[in-house]
């Protein structure tokens, strides 16, 4: 080791030029064999100092306690291994302190060279490999790539070869190679693969670096798995089963065949594939067991016992898999060697005869046409011909005679003819019918044979209906409602006719001529028109006279009913069910009042011009003496010509709490009083009902009016007793009981009388009897 002395004073330039101060001379091998620690070498100085301090890599920068230097004679020891790969030199400063200053004197770079040596093996990466090939893979396949790393630095110590070492067990008619690639390598193999010889096979591959002093290495695992190719044919060995199939049958088994093969089971080189070969028109399919392996032969599509007894078919089988084969014919030390292979293409398979034989069954009728269309127009007379099914049997072996029904007729306008199959009419057809569907109805008809058992074909008839003029135009609105406005207010109103093109609109309107200056329409014509209230119509219930005519002429007449009212919202008419306004006494109270004595008044007038016949009395009963005479009527109450009906009996008359919807009409002097307008006033007090004390009064007073009324009416149907002054008597008996009265025998010998005899009396006399 040389050594350099620099003053302290020359530090500055040291710095600036530091490989003029840099003494490199010291060097460490990475693979020191002796122990440690060892001395390196001590560092030579002219001037004496009193001791001496190092500092950098190796001291207290990583690696750490490598280095350490005599602090009086500045001799340097190694306490440990450095690893060339990881430092490749260590660079130190070295301090000299004065003697009597106790001051660094002189201060001087050092660098320690590492050596490289050969510490590092190749290393696989992965060390273990795992790979599956077919046993029909032609040779040369590289069927792996391997790979190794070498982390020494020089050139020799870096690089590294490979080589196969063992191969469990020993290959036949087979060699494994490895060509190289620096640090990767491919495996491949001359030869065939043969699973039923080796199923797997283990090699190991060494990878060795090129050291000049010693050379290391490592160890690689690979292991190949042959997968068992199809280099057996299956053999058909057997077949089982009836052979036997109905005719019309299907997805119904017929045979199983049996086969061999000596592939391992469960691969796709032993599972068996089928091929059926005279099966011209389809009607068989054959699949694979997937446990035997046997073939399962089935009728996919029915047979017909009149077209083809038997059914000869041949089937061949054959793997999944295609067949291969594998024979050494030379070998050679360079290159591949000379193989013989054969394939699928060039073998003959094994194939066996199978036969059907189809059972005949009786058959439905077949119609020559199942589908027939016919135009039939509207309203034709009943026993119109519509036309003719005519229906053969396709069993040849025996004769049969055909029957035919009516099957789907749900109007019951058709009728069949069982011998000859003729279809006529039997009813008028309406296109309008509910049952005719896109002028089309529908009628199915039957034929059966008398065969064992018994069988039906079926044929449908389409029955197209051309229309007529059959229908007028209708509304689809007599009722209408319209508000009161200060301008014209309108409603609308559309026609419609069931008929189609041209017998339909566009529609005329025509109002009666006593309607112009109150109410018009426009459009005339159309199929929607507008119902036009003039400003002098005032609220209230009209009764209006409508005329619709069609295109063709034809025309009806409506009666519409509409309603003027006052609305909330002119755009939603609906006077019918409208709120009245206010919570006191308003119009509507007052109005049931006023009503109701208009009424009273008019039912009084009505008692003294009502002018009735006398009416006889009670038919008494057997206890009573017979007398008096039988009104002509099959009822048991007095006759209809002056009896006015409440509905009521005569001891329970209650007022309901809302009048009843079937109170009769009452007209008397030009007054008016409908069931619409007594609902219509009910409504009104029972909206504003408990609202007040004025509404209770009234609604009192409305009561006790009716009451009185129903009173004077109900006098009306007592006979005798107009004024209403009797006494009460008992309805279920007639007569009185304190007489008895005997009827004598009435003999008429010119009529029959039969006591059985049925006279379709009235209910009340059946109901005595």
């Amino acid at each position: 080791m040389e050594c350099l002395l620099v003053h302290s004073s020359s530090l500055k330039i040291l710095r600036r030029q530091k490989r003029n101060w840099i003494i490199d001379s010291f060097t460490i091998r990475e693979d020191h064999e002796g122990g440690f620690p060892y001395e390196l070498g001590r560092l030579q100085v002219e001037k004496k100092f009193s001791f001496f301090k190092i500092h950098g890599q190796g001291v207290e920068e990583e690696p750490k306690n490598i280095l350490k230097i005599n602090e009086n004679t500045g001799m340097f020891t190694v306490h440990g291994p450095v690893d060339y790969e990881k430092f490749r030199v260590l660079k130190l400063t070295f301090q000299a302190y004065d003697q009597e200053k106790k001051e660094i004197d002189t201060q001087l770079g050092v660098e320690i060279l590492i050596i490289d040596a050969n510490d590092n093996p190749p290393i696989f990466e992965p060390d273990r490999y795992e790979v599956s090939i077919e046993e029909s893979t032609p040779q040369g396949t590289e069927f792996t790539t391997i790979k190794a790393n070498d982390d020494d630095s020089t050139e020799n110590n870096r690089l590294f070869d490979f080589k196969i070492i063992s191969v469990i067990p020993d290959p036949f008619d087979l060699e494994f190679y490895i060509t190289q690639f620096e640090s990767t390598a491919t495996v491949s193999f001359k030869g065939c693969l043969d699973h039923e010889k080796a199923d797997a096979y283990i090699i190991k591959v060494e990878a060795k670096d090129r050291g000049e002093e010693v050379q290391l290495s490592s160890f690689a695992t690979i292991i190949i798995n042959i997968e068992d190719g199809n280099n057996h044919l299956p053999v058909i060995t057997g077949q089982s089963g009836t052979g036997r199939v109905k005719e019309g049958e299907e997805n119904v088994l017929v045979k199983r065949l049996q086969v061999t093969d000596r592939d391992t089971k469960g691969t796709s080189a032993w599972r068996a594939k089928y091929q059926i070969k005279g099966d011209e028109n389809r009607n068989f399919k054959i699949t694979t067991d997937p446990e035997t392996n046997e073939g399962l032969l089935y009728v996919e599509k029915p047979l017909d016992y009149e077209e083809s007894h038997e059914k000869h078919l041949n089937i061949s089988v054959q793997n999944e898999t295609p067949y291969y084969s594998c024979k050494v014919e030379r070998r050679s030390t360079t290159g591949l060697w000379k193989v013989n292979t054969i394939g699928s293409n060039t073998l003959t398979l094994s194939t066996t005869k199978v036969t059907v034989i189809v059972e005949d069954v009786n058959d439905p009728p077949i119609f020559d046409m199942t589908n027939k269309h016919v135009t039939v127009a509207e309203n034709t007379k009943a026993g119109l011909y519509l036309a003719t099914f005519a229906a053969t049997d396709p069993d040849t072996s025996s004769a049969s005679t055909i029957v035919y029904t009516k099957g789907d007729d749900p109007a019951d306008w058709v009728t069949v003819d069982p011998r000859t199959g003729n279809i006529t009419t039997t009813k008028i057809i309406d296109r309008e019918s509910h049952f005719v569907k896109d002028n089309t109805y529908k009628v199915t008809t039957y034929a059966a044979d008398n065969g064992l058992p018994p069988m039906t074909g079926t044929a449908t008839l389409n029955i197209h209906i051309t229309d007529e003029n059959d229908n007028v135009p209708q509304l689809t609105e007599t009722t209408l409602d319209i508000c009161q406005s200060d301008g014209l207010s309108q409603a609308n109103i559309t026609a419609f006719d069931l008929d189609q093109d041209p017998f339909g609109g566009p529609f005329s309107f025509k109002l009666q001529e006593k309607e112009k200056g109150k109410w018009k329409i426009d459009p005339t014509q159309g199929y929607t028109t507008k119902l036009v209230k003039e400003r002098t119509v005032h609220s209230g219930e009209y009764d209006l006279v409508l005329k619709v005519s069609g295109l063709q002429g034809e025309e009806a007449v409506y009666n519409l009913s509409v309603i003027v009212c006052n609305c909330v919202d002119i755009t939603k008419p609906n006077c019918r069910i409208r709120k009245v306004k206010g919570s006191g006494v308003g119009g509507g109270a007052l109005g049931i009042i006023f009503l109701s004595m208009l009424l009273l008044s008019a039912v009084l007038l009505l008692v003294f011009l009502l002018k009735c016949k006398n009416e006889p009395k009670p038919m008494p009963d057997n206890n009573d003496s017979g007398s008096g005479h039988l009104i002509t009527s099959n009822i048991e109450k007095p006759g209809t010509d002056c009896n006015v009906e409440l509905g009521y009996g005569r001891k329970d008359i209650k007022l309901p709490r809302r009048p009843s919807k079937r109170k009769p009409s009452i007209d008397a002097e030009g007054q008016h009083v409908t069931n619409q307008q007594w609902d219509h006033f009910y409504r009104a007090w029972a909206r504003h009902g408990g609202s007040s004390a004025d509404q209770e009064i009234s609604v009192m007073q409305h009561t006790m009016i009716l009451k009185v009324l129903q009173d004077k009416l109900y006098a009306l149907s007592a006979p005798e007793e107009e004024l209403g002054d009797y006494d009460p008597h008992n309805y279920t008996e007639e007569g009185d009981e304190k007489h008895n009265f005997d009827l004598d025998a009435i003999s008429i010998p010119d009529i029959p009388f039969d006591p059985e005899l049925d006279l379709d009396l009235d209910f009340s006399f059946k109901w005595k009897v």
